[in-house]
C-alpha cells in the first residue's frame, strides 16, 4: 500500500513538473511571437508550480516573465515595468545575461516614458518613473534622481522633491560633464555621442564630421536654488538662506549658484540684495548678455528706468539678436507717455491750455519717434514678432505715417499666415 502511495506521489510530481515546464515553454513561445498578454497568462499558470522547477527552468521562468511584462517597452505601465524589473533581477541573479539586457531595456522604457510624461505635463508620473530608474541602476545614475526631483517640484510635490534634492546634496552630486558631438553628414544635424571614443569612431566612418565638445555646467546651483525655492514657497526663509549658504561654502564663485541666490532674494522681495549679488556675478562673467538683461528687468521693477535702459543696451551690445531686451527698451521709452497723457487729460479749454496741449502732443510724438528705431531693428531681426509689428503699426498711425501703417499690415498678414 505504501509503495502504491509513493508511486502515485512520484507520478503526481512528475506530471506537475511536466505541466509547469509546458507553461514556461508556452510563455517563451508567446514572447517570441510578440503575444505578450498570452505570455503573461502562461506565466500566471506556471507560477504556482514554480517550486517544483529546477534552477534552469526557474531562470527561464523569470526571464520570460520579465519579457512578457516589458513587452515592446512602449506605453508600459509603471506597475508592469516594476514587475518586469523584479523578474529580470531574479533571472540575472541566477546568471542570465539576457536578463541583464532586460533590466537595461526596462530602464530605457522608464526614461522614455518619463520624457513623454514631461511633454504631457504629467510631472508626478515622470518623477516616479525616473526615481524607479535611479533605484534600478543601483542608485548609480544620479542624473535620473536629479530629474526626478525637478519633476516632483514641477508637480508641486515639494516633500518628495525636497527628499530627492537633499539626497543629491548629501551625496555631493555635481552633474557637470562633457558632451561629445559630431555632425551627421546625411542630415547636417549635430548629434550627441555616448562617449569620446564613440564620437571618434563615427568620425572615422565618414558618416560624421566636425567633432566638438560641450561642457555641461555643475548642477549644484540648480539644486540649491530648488531647495531654496521650496522653502520660500513655504515661507521658511531662514532655511532657504541656510541651504544657499551651505552650497556657497563649497562653491563661492559658482556663477550658477550665485544666480540662484540672487533669484532667491528676488523671490523674497529683496530686490536690492538681488542687484548686489548680480553685480558681483557680472564682475565674474562680464560678457554674459542674459545677466545684463535680468538686471535690466529688476532695475525697471525698482523704478530705476535709466539704469534699466543701460543694462538693456549692454545686453543688446553683447547679443544683438536679444529681442526681449529690445522690446523692454520700447516699453521703457513708451512708459514716458503716461505722464504726458495724464497731463493732457487734465487740461482745460483756455488758450493757454490749448497751447500746452500742442506742446505735449509734440513731446508725445517725440516719444514715439524714439521708440521707432528699436522696433524697426527688432522687426528686421524677427519679422514674425506680432507684438512688435502691432506696436509699430499703432505708433505710425499716431504719427500719421500711412505708408508705414500699410507696410505693418502686410507684415502682420505674412506673420499670421506662417
Amino acid at each position: 500500500m505504501k509503495t502504491n502511495i509513493l508511486t502515485l506521489a512520484l507520478s503526481f510530481l512528475s506530471l506537475t513538473a511536466f505541466a509547469q515546464k509546458s507553461e514556461i515553454r508556452d510563455a517563451g513561445n508567446a514572447v517570441e511571437d510578440g503575444s505578450y498578454s498570452e505570455a503573461q497568462q502562461a506565466i500566471s499558470q506556471a507560477e504556482p508550480m514554480l517550486s517544483e522547477a529546477n534552477d534552469r527552468w526557474t531562470e527561464r521562468f523569470y526571464l520570460y516573465k520579465g519579457q512578457a511584462y516589458l513587452g515592446t517597452g512602449e506605453n508600459v505601465s509603471l506597475e508592469d515595468l516594476n514587475t518586469a524589473a523584479q523578474a529580470f533581477q531574479k533571472a540575472a541573479d541566477m546568471g542570465s545575461e539576457e536578463a541583464q539586457e532586460g533590466l537595461i531595456a526596462v530602464r530605457n522604457s522608464l526614461v522614455q516614458g518619463a520624457i513623454s510624461d514631461q511633454n504631457a505635463q504629467n510631472f508626478s508620473e515622470a518623477a516616479e518613473k525616473l526615481h524607479t530608474s535611479y533605484q534600478l541602476s543601483g542608485k548609480n545614475d544620479t542624473i535620473h534622481l536629479y530629474y526626478a526631483a525637478n519633476n516632483a517640484v514641477q508637480a508641486g510635490d515639494y516633500d518628495t522633491g525636497l527628499e530627492y534634492l537633499n539626497l543629491l546634496k548629501d551625496e555631493g552630486y555635481d552633474g557637470s560633464s562633457v558632451e561629445y558631438l559630431a555632425v551627421n553628414t546625411d542630415t547636417g544635424e549635430e548629434e550627441i555621442m555616448g562617449s569620446k571614443e564613440q564620437r571618434d569612431l563615427m568620425i572615422k566612418t565618414g558618416d560624421y564630421s566636425d567633432p566638438s565638445e560641450r561642457q555641461i555646467p555643475s548642477k549644484k546651483g540648480d539644486i540649491a536654488g530648488l531647495i531654496a525655492r521650496i522653502y520660500i514657497s513655504e515661507e521658511r526663509f531662514d532655511e532657504a538662506i541656510e541651504a544657499m549658504d551651505d552650497a556657497k561654502r563649497e562653491n563661492p564663485n559658482d556663477i550658477e549658484l550665485m544666480q540662484a541666490e540672487a533669484n532667491m532674494y528676488y523671490s523674497m522681495g529683496e530686490k536690492e540684495k538681488y542687484n548686489e549679488i548680480m553685480e558681483e556675478v557680472i564682475e565674474i562673467a562680464p560678457d554674459n548678455a542674459s545677466l545684463y538683461y535680468n538686471l535690466g528687468v529688476n532695475s525697471a521693477d525698482l523704478g530705476n528706468k535709466e539704469k534699466a535702459m543701460s543694462y538693456y543696451e549692454k545686453a543688446i551690445e553683447l547679443d544683438p539678436d536679444m529681442t526681449e531686451a529690445r522690446m523692454n527698451i520700447v516699453a521703457l521709452v513708451l512708459s514716458k507717455e503716461r505722464d504726458i497723457i495724464e497731463e493732457m487729460n487734465n487740461l482745460g479749454t483756455s488758450q493757454e491750455d490749448n497751447n500746452r496741449y500742442d506742446e505735449l502732443q509734440e513731446e508725445r510724438n517725440d516719444v514715439y519717434k524714439e521708440a521707432v528705431p528699436y522696433l524697426e531693428t527688432l522687426i528686421e531681426k524677427d519679422p514674425t514678432n506680432l507684438d512688435a509689428i502691432r506696436t509699430a503699426k499703432n505708433i505710425h498711425g499716431q504719427l500719421g505715417n500711412e505708408e508705414k501703417v500699410e507696410e505693418m499690415n502686410t507684415l502682420l498678414e505674412n506673420a499670421t499666415n506662417q
